[in-house]
């Protein structure tokens, strides 16, 4: 009887985990449609963008912690995808959006807020469609920029999370001193 009952809790926390990453996904891109931007493209834009890929990369520091800590690393671990990818995908297609704004030109054709998001989205997933593309070296820079915290992201911060799951569950599985039979359950 108690293994039905793990099993309805980690459904339980399954379902919520998966509730507020849709939340969470959707929070983002509604604030993305949403706030006005319709500031010009400076020097500020670039610090404003080099300034929220640090705090993703704080924060995903952070969750890769939280990972190791959780009951449910697995979960955990797609919560954390669910806020990052989606933030790092809208930090670059405002900065297109804006960077389109202040000078057209920039891209092959003018940006609106989806144009902009498709042309991060396109360049995230490296599918490169070709429909849109970067013309002035400026736009040349941030896609260039893009497609390296896209690998970094990628390759290193997927590589951190995977470990970090690994070592939460290895934690988890391990048998207790006071006896095998109290282990947690083994819910991913």
């Amino acid at each position: 009887m108690e293994d039905l009952s793990s099993t309805g809790s980690a459904r339980r926390h399954a379902l919520f985990a998966f509730a507020r990453a849709l939340v969470s996904a959707g929070v983002l891109v509604a604030g993305y449609f949403l706030l006005p931007l319709d500031s010009a493209f400076t020097a500020t834009t670039v610090l404003g963008l080099a300034g929220g890929i640090a705090v993703v990369a704080l924060a995903l520091a952070w969750q890769i912690r939280q990972i190791t800590r959780s009951p449910y690393p697995g979960l955990r671990a797609i919560e954390a995808l669910a806020v990052t990818v989606p933030l790092v995908v809208l930090m670059f297609a405002t900065a297109y959006g804006l960077m389109e704004h202040s000078a057209p030109g920039n891209f092959s054709e003018a940006l609106s807020r989806t144009d902009a998001l498709y042309f991060s989205m396109t360049v995230f997933s490296t599918v490169g469609f070709g429909d849109i593309t970067a013309r002035s070296q400026p736009a040349r820079l941030l896609t260039t920029g893009q497609m390296t915290v896209n690998l970094l992201l990628i390759g290193v911060a997927a590589r951190l999370m995977v470990h970090a799951v690994q070592e939460a569950r290895r934690k988890r599985d391990q048998p207790t001193a006071g006896g095998g039979d109290n282990a947690a359950p083994a819910a991913r």
